[in-house]
């Protein structure tokens, strides 16, 4: 378990297969049940859980993340009788959202029962849910037999964790468990929508589109940052509302957006400006960016590929993995291209590639 004197814990780690999943599962729930933290797949990133009722273990998450107090954590549910225990006055609207979308990558903000902690919520009086479709964390929520506060398994404000070795690098030493159940499918966080408010609001794009969200119950706003900018460097400070950054490398991140060889060609601008200053830099691709850095027979030096262009999806699985391995090369600045279809999970990718970054050009 945690040590509350701030020493290293013993982290754990737990490969799952057919073979050993029942003891794994066992195991893990029963850290849960005595308090502790356990990091396990799911199909949008690794999540940190620990029960979401027990305020002593939902402080281990924030000590662990680092995460900010006051920042509210979302619950992971297994079941209609966990989502009653922990959420009142559900309006018809959200149980259509779950009869639609549950289990999926879809969180469900409702007005939380007073079983719930100010710590897990935020002092907020709502809470966000979720059931997840992967067999870990809902057989973890089952045994455990709470809901689970689970925020993405990563160092807060770093990208989000895709595979288990990134927690493992950012939280070993910090957490009781990590279960490596392998990838994870969609590699983006869920979209959230809060259902406490008329119309309802996305407050984070995910693979549950607004459209989709508005053929189940009609009109939807969207309260996420909207980051449409102009042809100028657009430099990010932070405003009301936009308290915490998050999914940000420790290498400056320079975003360009706009439609498909436009893109391509301020990359290769950038690259000769930068090179010019003596900047060591890297490359975030889409197939057809790296495809002109070749004909043009340019040594791009340290770069990770994306995707294609018109396959958002497989872009969004590799994003964060993407960051993670750029930022270890020492880098002075990642170029990101941002020419990726908004169609699909392309609304979440641009979203977080424009949170990631310091500075946008639009283009």
């Amino acid at each position: 378990m945690q040590e509350e004197n701030g020493n290293k814990v013993k982290t754990r780690v737990f490969r799952v297969s057919e073979e050993n999943f029942e003891a794994v599962l066992e195991e893990a729930a029963a850290i849960i049940r005595s308090g502790g933290t356990v990091a396990f797949p799911t199909e949008t990133v690794y999540g940190l859980g620990a029960d979401g009722l027990n305020p002593g273990a939902v402080r281990k998450i924030f000590e662990a993340k680092e995460r900010p107090p006051g920042n509210p954590l979302s619950l992971l549910v297994h079941s209609r009788e966990d989502l009653e225990k922990v959420a009142k006055n559900i309006p018809e609207k959200a149980l259509k959202l779950m009869d639609s979308f549950w289990p999926g990558p879809l969180t469900i903000i409702l007005e939380k029962n007073d079983i719930v902690p100010e710590i897990t919520s935020g002092n907020l009086q709502s809470i966000g849910l979720r059931m997840p479709d992967h067999r870990i964390p809902l057989e973890l929520v089952k045994r455990a037999g709470t809901p689970l506060a689970a925020p993405s398994a990563n160092l807060s404000g770093k990208p989000s964790p895709s595979l288990a070795v990134h927690v493992v690098a950012d939280l070993s030493g910090r957490i009781d468990a990590i279960i490596d159940g392998g990838d994870a499918a969609i590699g983006l966080e869920s979209t959230v929508v809060d259902m406490t408010v008329e119309p309802p609001v996305v407050l984070r794009p995910g693979a549950v589109g607004i459209e989709e969200l508005e053929r189940v119950i009609g009109k939807v706003r969207s309260g996420y940052k909207d980051a449409n900018v102009g042809t100028d460097v657009v430099k990010l400070d932070k405003k009301a509302g936009q308290k915490y950054r998050h999914y940000t490398p420790d290498t400056k991140v320079v975003l360009v957006e706009g439609e498909g060889k436009s893109v391509s060609d301020k990359i290769v601008e950038l690259l000769e400006k930068y090179r010019s200053e003596g900047q060591k830099v890297g490359f975030l691709f889409s197939e057809e960016t790296a495809g002109l850095f070749t004909l043009k027979g340019l040594n791009t030096g340290e770069f990770f590929l994306l995707g294609s262009r018109e396959e958002p999806e497989v872009a969004a699985r590799k994003l964060f993995e993407g960051f993670r391995e750029l930022d270890r090369k020492g880098l002075d600045i990642i170029v990101a291209d941002g020419s990726f279809s908004r169609s699909g999970l392309g609304e979440a990718l641009i979203n977080r590639l424009r949170e990631a970054s310091s500075v946008r050009l639009a283009v």
